[in-house]
């Protein structure tokens, strides 16, 4: 009987941990409501350099923090459903190339795009990689995002220039992050006070 409730709890807290927050809208919301997402970003600034109010910008804006997301199918004669657009999957709607290069580079095999924490590690390497090969500042939102989604090789030769609608997204995500930056500043205080022990 102790054996079924244990495994009924576990499910609970994996349910809740998975659910995207009730508002994305305000990363203090976000940090309060998800708990251990906090340090997760906090380490990963502290590893690669990468801003957390722009790490929690990439994901909103690739996934809604929908841990699951994948893109849409193609359409077979227009009505049957098909093929899925390309393999990006997760919090960070990673292709399984980038993923695999991610985890070659890092050594973190066991890396899953579905795990908050391995996202957010994820998206300072490559953040740190985009900073390194093309000199994007790891704090500059909307060219990172360009990258990320043209990736560096697209990036160099300006493939985002054929698309007004990446770039209209781009400027939103970037806007974004710099409301995600204020919130950030004005519950820094209590974000850091806050020890989550049973995280460790």
């Amino acid at each position: 009987m102790r054996f079924f409730f244990l495994l009924f709890l576990s499910f609970l807290l994996f349910s809740c941990a998975s659910t995207p927050p009730s508002n994305t809208q305000n990363s203090c919301m976000i940090f309060e409501e998800k708990k251990s997402w906090y340090k997760h970003t906090k380490k990963s600034y502290e590893k690669w350099g990468v801003p957390i109010h722009i790490q929690l910008a990439i994901i909103k804006y690739e996934s809604a923090f929908q841990n699951r997301a994948k893109t849409e199918r193609k359409k077979l004669l227009g009505i049957i459903p098909w093929k899925r657009k390309s393999s990006a999957f997760g919090y960070g709607q990673v292709i399984d190339g980038t993923f695999d290069w991610y985890k070659k580079d890092t050594g973190e095999y066991g890396a899953s795009r579905v795990n908050f924490k391995d996202v957010t590690n994820f998206i300072g390497w490559y953040v740190n990689k985009s900073h390194e090969m093309l000199g994007i500042r790891k704090d500059d939102a909307y060219n990172q995002y360009l990258a990320w989604h043209e990736g560096q090789g697209g990036f160099a030769d300006k493939s985002y220039l054929d698309k007004p609608e990446l770039i209209t997204y781009a400027r939103k995500l970037e806007q974004t992050a710099k409301l995600y930056e204020m919130q950030i500043n004005d519950c820094k205080d209590v974000l850091e006070n806050r020890i989550y022990w049973w995280y460790f």
